[in-house]
């Protein structure tokens, strides 16, 4: 039986759209698609592409958490839509299996590896009717590579490759427990379960590191220090598994994607890019980013007006003109409302309100602002000032 859409509303959500429980945005009803194993075959991406074009907008969006988002659906659009993907087999059982799976994979797994093994043996375990009732953007993030990849990725629960098995902490810890490969699911279970009981399902953000600010762990996840390590910069072009890709503002436009899937299975990554596997080379494609000192990766922006009810004013447009003007080596992150959906870690931001747009130095869309209700051409004055002001 197909679900029913739920009811519209404007505020903020406790959980993501998914394929099961999408929702509701001014240019229509958002859905998104969680891949198992964050990988689309080939037949999966092409089928995607399809269904795209025909029942919603003509871009697909890629999002941090390495899903695929589709707009612009109709109520009317709905019901076939769901029917392809279920048949593309992107769709979970029920809604409560789909909201439990939020699993954040490194992408640069490895056959034989033993990641893909961990990560469905903790998507059943989630499923189960026995585990905890976890708020819906709870997540997980399952880092097995040699090196983490993931910390700055949003995520509650992290496990880490450590020696001969793996680490598992709470974000927003300095330790961990370290357990054996056939353990590390279920500890981290035991460290979710800790989390519900001690109240964080009814904490004001219901996330792991909000509830670490007023209770301490149990002792035995604080056992072993996490690592430090520099912070990720996620190449692009050629890597060993194949060939990464990022596109501006991780909008893929569906004849791209269905050029890309006619080359490779496809991994989603949480930087909003795409890794090819097997590619060594890739034809031209004004779209696709491909080098890392590309500009457009120095700018974020949220969907904004007129696609969000939310949003007080443009977004996309702006970020663009701005990103002429930014201080060499700055990022920057346009927000259509103070939610900051699209970056929610600090950088130089601008937040459109009722009055102009907001300017913070260093924080994110919920920072106060050093500077109010700015006109698109007085926030290009300040950036500029600021390059100017900027050492080299």
């Amino acid at each position: 039986m197909t679900p029913e859409l739920p009811s519209p509303s404007p505020r903020i959500q406790g959980w993501c759209p998914g394929a099961l429980r999408p929702m509701r945005a001014e240019d229509g009803w958002v859905l998104r698609v969680r891949p198992p194993l964050g990988r689309l075959t080939q037949a999966q991406a092409a089928g995607i592409a399809a269904l795209a074009a025909r029942y919603a907008l003509h871009t697909v969006e890629l999002t941090s958490r390495a899903n695929l988002q589709l707009r612009g659906i109709t109520e009317a659009n709905y019901p076939p839509l769901l029917a392809g993907l279920q048949a593309l087999g992107l769709v979970d059982a029920d809604v409560h299996t789909e909201s439990r799976r939020n699993l954040l994979l490194a992408p640069f797994w490895q056959a034989g590896d033993g990641s893909t093994e961990l990560a469905e043996a903790l998507a059943q375990a989630l499923a189960s009717p026995q585990a905890p009732d976890l708020p819906g953007k709870f997540g997980f993030a399952l880092d097995s590579g040699a090196t983490p990849v993931l910390r700055a990725n949003s995520a509650d629960i992290r496990i880490e490759r450590h020696g001969s098995g793996f680490l598992v902490y709470a974000d927003g810890s300095a330790a961990g427990a370290w357990a054996p490969a056939g353990e590390a699911v279920a500890l981290a279970m035991e460290l979710a379960q800790w989390f519900v009981q001690a109240g964080g399902r009814a904490g004001p953000h219901r996330r792991m590191a909000a509830l670490l600010a007023s209770r301490a762990l149990p002792a035995c996840f604080t056992t072993t220090p996490v690592p430090p390590v520099a912070v990720y910069q996620p190449p692009l072009g050629r890597v060993p598994l194949g060939y990464l890709v990022a596109l501006e503002f991780g909008q893929l436009p569906v004849a791209t994607l269905a050029a890309l899937a006619e080359m490779a299975p496809l991994r989603l990554t949480p930087w909003r890019s795409l890794l090819l596997e097997g590619v060594q080379s890739l034809p031209a494609q004004p779209e696709l980013i491909t080098r890392s000192d590309d500009t457009r990766l120095r700018i974020s922006a949220c969907t904004g007006a007129p696609g969000c009810g939310q949003a007080a004013g443009v977004t996309r447009v702006l970020a663009r003109r701005l990103a002429d003007v930014l201080p060499a080596g700055q990022t920057l992150h346009v927000s259509g409302c103070s939610k900051g959906c699209a970056h929610p870690a600090p950088t130089l931001t601008v937040v459109a309100t009722a009055t102009g747009y907001n300017l913070i130095h260093h924080g994110n869309a919920a920072s106060p602002p050093d500077s109010v209700g700015l006109t698109p051409a007085a926030l290009a004055t300040q950036l500029q000032e600021r390059a100017h002001a900027t050492p080299l």
